[in-house]
């Protein structure tokens, strides 16, 4: 693993490269690269420059519901790739759990709340 997705390897325990979401999702490499620009998806780049993306942010043929949403609100708040990465896999005792698991659960508002209130 890279340096930098391996900076996440206590957080994120599966990662996927473009070409597996391409395929998870039945659309192109070149779709999986404008999700993750236009923040519906995001990635770490590891150290030979391939874009590797959290396995549990794509479930079956979908992007987990309401993560582009969440991505919005981080992004507004002024976090990046990496950050937004970090607070998603980071424990949150008042969710509780990660907010990543929390989209999973289908707890998105609650997980919107707390990414709108960053910004403040």
């Amino acid at each position: 693993m890279s340096d930098r997705a391996a900076s996440f390897t206590p957080l994120v325990e599966q990662w996927l490269t473009v070409p597996d979401v391409a395929g998870n999702l039945g659309i192109d490499v070149v779709r999986v690269r404008q999700l993750i620009r236009d923040r519906q998806l995001v990635a770490a780049r590891d150290d030979e420059g391939v874009l590797r993306i959290p396995a549990e942010l794509v479930d079956g043929d979908h992007i987990v519901k309401g993560l582009p949403g969440v991505l919005t609100l981080l992004a507004d708040a002024g976090y990046n790739d990496d950050e937004a990465l970090t607070w998603l896999y980071s424990t949150d005792d008042t969710l509780p759990g990660r907010p990543v698991d929390a989209l999973r659960e289908n707890r998105g508002t609650e997980v919107k709340r707390r990414a709108q209130s960053l910004g403040f």
